[in-house]
């Protein structure tokens, strides 16, 4: 054996392995007590974090190993907790779809009254908002020759121009 090869075999036996440098726990082989598992579904809620982070930690080592070895009871819980509606995840409580529509209600009432209330309240419209007006704008408009490639003062234009209001006379 050559002595680079040695040197290299002798630093790697002295160097701690990555597992042991870390600290990785090893799956727990021993299952979790039924007690501790029985009726997870009702008392999860009320269960302390520090007591569901440990029970999670316990279940999550647990189905590191073999599945095979899993107790029944283990392998609701870790469903349960992985899936069930709890959290994020809990359905919503009773009467909660009324109250939405409540104050989707509300909202839209109280945005009509606003908008009622300005529009009653409101100046008339301004002189400029008359059909007159506005024909008189595209004559004025076309004298001027106003965007004369694609607009008012364009061969064949055929639209609107200015007009948008109703006649001041109807």
């Amino acid at each position: 054996m050559s002595a680079v090869l040695r040197n290299s075999l002798v630093r790697a036996a002295a160097r701690p392995s990555a597992t042991a440098a870390l600290g990785y726990r090893a799956a727990s082989t021993h299952a979790i007590s039924n007690p501790t598992l029985a009726n997870i579904e009702k008392r999860w809620e009320g269960m302390p974090m520090q007591e569901q982070a440990e029970l999670w930690m316990a279940l999550r080592d647990r189905m590191k190993g073999s599945w095979a070895e899993l107790t029944l009871q283990e392998k609701k819980a870790a469903y349960w907790i992985a899936f069930g509606p709890h959290g994020p995840r809990s359905l919503p409580p009773p009467g909660e779809n009324q109250k939405v529509i409540l104050y989707t209600i509300i909202g839209v009432g109280v945005s009509f009254v606003v908008f009622a209330s300005m529009r009653m309240f409101a100046k008339p419209a301004p002189s400029t908002m008359t059909k007159e007006w506005q024909e008189a704008s595209n004559e004025f408009l076309k004298a001027q020759k106003s965007d004369p490639l694609t607009g008012i003062s364009s061969e064949g234009y055929s639209g609107p121009g200015q007009v948008q209001s109703p006649s001041s006379k109807a």
